[in-house]
């Protein structure tokens, strides 16, 4: 249940923490206390903290700091324990859809606090435009948030008292042209910057760029896609680009503040300022001994093309695989030279051991995952790949065989899970490497994308695209798969994978690059919402979360179209009589 008092009184700490090394020009995170509202306004330094308890809102669930809980319902992930949402069973008084609706509410009106009062602290006339423009940007972000889930919100934009918070909702369009017109805002402010370089005290703060990206990604939901063009491009021309030191550095700590990075969550290695993405991805040997809570999807590993364009078969490695029962794949996957007990354990669990090879199983299933785009394998470890991991203080190389034989610290360094009695593919991308990339398990210092440049390519990509097909889109994923180190489409040659040369299928190429280019990131569950495309590419027949050789834990379970737009939370409904519920949904 929200206490929305406790938002409007919320105020913020004087003090500011200094970080030293390579943090030490992060933007202040510094922690919030309480003193009333107007007093908040009252001088320069409490303005500024302020505004950053709105930037602290980014770390409440299901808005910033989690976002790989929302892989678990998109096409990338499952979770190990399966969700009510991927049983299809959840309904409207969901801790998922309360928590969601509270904590963007309690950004918003920290927003509308902020936007309201500002021009009371004594600030210059440019310090004042930024800041409210930083405000401005924030309530369009939790509201833009808000409507892609439930579709039409009630509308506040100033400070409100809990005994007011009374209204219906607007519809989804009244929300997109307020979003519109806030971030329209945003990028009219002449004090707000295009961006901010690489080392600056400032960065990770609101800049144009990032109004124009969210902006145009706005215009994708209603479908304008002109405009949505034409907000995109302007992003390029303010510096940003693709990360040309390789994908896999892309997610390190090095690299968080490069070019291609627009808005993100900033996270430094302190408790309560760091993301717990290692933590819930990574294996028990990663530093700390983590708990791979959320797997990666098989079917989704599978989609993965062959690095010339060509779509993956397992047949064409393993004639009649596909055709096999799933229990009895599973000896492709076994280890070179086990035991008789492991073969007897293996046999039992239905492991077509005829197909063993003592001396080769591992380096023919190690051909299935060669030439394969090469984000699989900087995003995935997959069967017989190499972890570097940690001990306590020790580094160690690990390989994810089968059937698991050990040791964390002696030969043969097997990849131990959380789930050691299963076979499942593994999260590489966030996951710590070594014993010294973090300080901590669950707070990891790797910032947080939420806007990245590839993101506003592939979308522009979308919009021009969903305009007519044209080569310009072509060149803009052409862009993404070239940084990926992947075979380039083209319009000349229909003989090769990569020929395309329609808009239908240049659509599903485009969505496609979305989903790997994005894996793990929390992006694609919001994608496919707006395609639409969710109960086809997470709830087919046969869909839910299986060992490697596609032997199904649990299945997933569509609860219906009403899917696609979230319920009002029955708390909320008990708390405001005038909300409506979206058809469908039980409290």
């Amino acid at each position: 249940m929200k206490r929305l008092n406790k938002i409007i009184l919320s105020v913020f700490a004087v003090s500011m923490i200094l970080f030293t090394g390579c943090r030490e020009n992060l933007m202040d995170l510094s922690p919030y206390s309480s003193v009333s509202s107007g007093n908040m306004w009252t001088t320069e330094n409490l303005a500024d903290q302020g505004v950053i308890g709105i930037y602290n809102v980014l770390r409440s669930s299901y808005v910033a700091f989690n976002m790989y809980e929302y892989e678990a319902y998109g096409i990338s992930a499952d979770e190990r324990d399966q969700l009510a949402y991927t049983k299809g069973t959840v309904t409207a008084s969901s801790s998922l859809f309360s928590t969601c609706w509270q904590n963007h509410y309690e950004g918003i009106h920290r927003a509308n606090d902020a936007i309201t009062n500002l021009n009371k602290a004594p600030l210059s006339d440019a310090k004042l435009g930024r800041l409210v423009a930083e405000a401005k940007f924030f309530r369009a972000f939790f509201y833009y948030k808000l409507n892609m889930l439930f579709k039409g919100v009630p509308l506040y934009l100033e400070p409100t008292e809990l005994e007011d918070f009374t209204k219906t909702q607007e519809s989804e369009a009244a929300i997109w042209n307020t979003v519109i017109t806030d971030l329209t805002d945003c990028i009219n402010e002449p004090n707000l910057p295009d961006r901010y370089e690489k080392g600056d005290g400032n960065f990770g703060r609101i800049t144009k760029s990032a109004a124009y990206a969210l902006r145009g990604k706005v215009y994708l939901w209603t479908k304008e896609w002109a405009k949505a063009d034409a907000d995109l491009a302007k992003v390029g021309g303010m510096g940003h680009k693709l990360f040309e030191g390789g994908y896999k550095q892309l997610f390190k700590e090095a690299n968080e503040q490069c070019e291609e990075m627009i808005f993100s969550l900033q996270c430094i290695g302190e408790s309560g300022y760091g993301n717990a993405f290692s933590f819930r991805y990574g294996s028990r040997v990663a530093f700390g001994s983590c708990w791979n809570t959320y797997l990666v999807n098989a079917d989704f590993v599978e989609s993965y093309e062959c690095a010339d364009g060509a779509k993956f078969n397992w047949n064409d490695y393993i004639p009649g695989y596909n055709e096999m029962k799933p229990e009895a794949r599973a000896v492709y996957f076994l280890r070179d030279n086990m035991t008789d007990n492991e073969k007897t354990a293996q046999n039992n669990q239905g492991a077509d051991l005829s197909k063993y090879l003592p001396e080769g199983n591992e380096a023919r299933i190690l051909k299935a995952y060669e030439n394969r785009d090469p984000r699989l394998a900087a995003s995935i470890i997959t069967p017989y790949s190499t972890y570097t991991g940690a001990t306590g203080a020790s580094t160690y190389t690990y390989t994810l065989r089968w059937p698991y034989r050990g040791f964390d610290a002696s030969d043969p360094f097997d990849l131990r899970t959380d789930t050691n009695n299963r076979f499942y593919y593994l999260f590489r991308k966030f996951v710590a490497e070594g014993a010294a990339e973090i300080p901590n398990r669950e707070y990891s210092p790797i910032d947080i994308p939420l806007i990245r440049y590839a993101d506003v390519v592939l979308s522009r990509a979308e919009a021009i695209n969903e305009q007519g097909f044209s080569q310009s889109a072509v060149d803009l994923v052409n862009l993404v798969r070239a940084r990926a180190g992947v075979a380039l489409l083209q319009t000349t040659d229909a003989s090769k994978p990569t020929y395309v040369n329609n808009q239908a299928d240049m659509r599903e190429r485009i969505r496609n690059e979305r989903r790997w280019e994005f894996c793990g990131e929390g992006v694609n569950f919001f994608d496919e919402i707006r395609w639409q495309t969710l109960h086809e590419t997470k709830y087919f027949q046969g869909s839910g979360l299986k060992q490697i050789w596609g032997l199904p834990q649990f299945t997933n379970s569509w609860g219906g179209q009403h899917f696609y737009r979230w319920p009002v939370p029955s708390a909320e409904q008990q708390m405001n009589t005038n909300l409506v519920q979206a058809p469908g949904w039980i409290n």
